[in-house]
């Protein structure tokens, strides 16, 4: 069986809708492809120019999976991008521009919105900045929450903006606009010290730590690396492949003490958004350079 969805003027196929993908909750991928075409005017704002890292998931989340960089046969109304690595192999990322691109690529099966930090008009120099607050253990989300605060804090003392949301699985992102005008490795050097003042302030490794060796770990890893090249995270208002279906949900920093990531799934997002609106609206605006900062930090400025 196979609808045909009319979407911005476009014909979308979605093969198989009532396909069970969250079992447990009985939702179906018809179930999926409705939430991403009812949430798309927030969604698409983060998928926009980026280059678009498919993760498959085609038989639902009971299912295996597999990555996918390069972009299948595509409609027109699917943008492409072509990228070439340091080992010298390159690929052709899809561009996910539209309403219609969003419900194309949902029918193959990418449950999760996995993007790049960089968009393609300037890809070798990121237009934000992560600090992914990674669990250790079960049981640390409070941990999270506490650090969360503590990152908020860190960055306001250098007027850079902080939004946070839920990585709808087991941590928090927090994401700070900036200007696109330094590569990579700068980016990641700038993230690396504000996780590690942060850890200082926390002063705990129970609690906070930015040790990069997993198996030296205790405490909720203040994660600094997301920033390399060719990185991805799920992006806000992204299912997540979890039983209960998930979505990273964008914050209110007065929300983040008590804040439960079940509680965002997607049964509940619309009405979310309803009540809240679109808590990253407007981010672009508050992008800053980081060039004249790194002194503050300790650092020595980009060449």
């Amino acid at each position: 069986m196979t609808d045909h969805l009319r979407v911005d003027g476009h014909d979308v196929a979605i093969s198989n809708p009532e396909k069970p993908f969250f079992p447990a909750r009985g939702l179906t991928k018809g179930d999926l492809v409705r939430y991403y075409l009812g949430v798309a005017d927030c969604a698409l704002p983060h998928l926009r120019r980026r280059p678009f890292h498919m993760v498959r998931y085609p038989n639902g989340v009971d299912g295996d999976f597999f990555h996918q960089k390069r972009v299948p046969k595509h409609p027109e109304f699917v943008d492409e991008q072509f990228v070439r690595f340091p080992s010298g192999h390159s690929t052709v990322f899809a561009v996910v521009d539209n309403a219609a691109a969003l419900a194309w690529v949902i029918n193959l099966g990418c449950i999760e919105l996995h993007t790049w930090h960089s968009r393609v008009e300037d890809i070798e120099r990121p237009d934000y900045m992560l600090i992914d607050l990674d669990p250790t253990t079960d049981g640390q989300w409070p941990h999270v929450r506490e650090i969360a605060l503590v990152v908020r804090d860190v960055l306001g003392e250098l007027e850079l903006a902080a939004y946070p949301k839920t990585s709808g699985a087991t941590g928090l992102h927090v994401l700070t606009p900036i200007e696109p005008e330094l590569a990579f490795p700068d980016v990641r050097r700038f993230a690396k010290r504000v996780a590690e003042e942060v850890e200082r302030r926390i002063d705990d490794q129970e609690i906070a730590t930015t040790t990069w060796r997993v198996a030296d770990r205790r405490g909720v890893f203040v994660d600094f690396g997301q920033n390399a090249r060719d990185r991805t995270i799920a992006s806000a208002y992204s299912v997540r492949p979890t039983s209960d279906a998930r979505v990273s949900a964008p914050l209110a920093w007065e929300e983040v003490p008590g804040v439960e990531p079940g509680r965002f799934t997607i049964e509940t997002m619309a009405a979310r958004i309803a009540e809240r609106g679109d808590l990253m609206a407007g981010m672009r605006r508050e992008q800053a350079a980081l060039r004249p900062l790194f002194e503050r930090l300790g650092l020595d400025p980009p060449k």
